[in-house]
């Protein structure tokens, strides 16, 4: 169904999955590689967004790896709203392209590679993606922040618990749907 033949409230899942842009260099050479990916329209700072699917994810960051995008920068979770979906990110860059004659003081020469991926989470559906642990082992922490924060597992990683929450927390904090238990109330701070 076209967006413009939906009705007024009525949303199409291509809404739910951003707004859907030609794809650029990062998911072009993905697609000759063989990955199927669904490129999303550029941040405000002009990298290159691509969605995954959650089976593709390991094989995908694996291969960027090989690409040259050899440091995880971030990875993280977000909500994109009550009754919508869940979202784990992944932020690479390519590193070793930097010189070391670059500085954080000069203007870059070239401009660094980036791309971050994107895996699109029904709310009701399997949170579970695989983790990019083996791959890099930055995402420990960060992985663990996302369970903690949002609920989506990932599977393989190393210490599956929660990170800043206590361990028997019930809920995940930064659902736009979460409402806060009853039984943690403030000590007394004095």
């Amino acid at each position: 169904m076209s967006k413009s033949s939906s009705a007024p409230n009525e949303s199409t899942d291509q809404d739910a999955l951003e707004v859907k842009s030609n794809p650029g260099p990062i998911s072009l050479w993905l697609s000759q590689q063989g990955f199927e990916n669904d490129p999303i329209q550029p941040d405000h700072l002009g990298v290159e967004l691509i969605a995954i699917q959650p089976l593709f994810l390991l094989k995908v960051a694996s291969a960027l790896k090989d690409y040259g995008f050899d440091y995880l920068q971030c990875q993280g979770g977000y909500d994109e709203g009550p009754g919508q979906n869940l979202v784990t990110f992944y932020h690479l860059i390519a590193m070793r392209e930097l010189t070391k004659s670059e500085s954080l003081a000069t203007p870059k020469k070239k401009k660094t590679r980036e791309v971050r991926l994107k895996v699109f989470l029904p709310r009701e559906s399997d949170l579970t993606v695989p983790s990019l642990y083996p791959l890099f082992k930055g995402a420990d922490w960060q992985e663990r922040e996302t369970f903690d924060m949002f609920g989506i597992s990932f599977k393989d990683h190393p210490h599956p618990k929660r990170l800043l929450m206590p361990e028997d927390w019930k809920g995940w904090p930064l659902r736009k749907d979460y409402i806060q238990p009853d039984f943690y109330e403030m000590q007394d701070a004095y």
